[in-house]
């Protein structure tokens, strides 16, 4: 989810009953971003979704 909908997602995760839906952030917009920007912010998801993911042992 792009950073400007965020609002929108959290709002309808729980209009669907998932208050704490998780999901990853990057920047907005997109549609003009560069390869580099674009590369970048493919980087941060991937890095929140690993997050989401996987738990560290305790």
């Amino acid at each position: 989810m792009t950073t400007r909908f965020a609002s929108a997602a959290d709002m309808m995760s729980r209009v669907l009953g998932m208050p704490d839906y998780a999901f990853a952030q990057i920047g907005h917009p997109v549609s003009s971003a560069t390869d580099d920007q674009l590369r970048a912010m493919a980087r941060t998801a991937i890095e929140q979704g690993l997050a989401m993911l996987v738990k560290p042992k305790a």
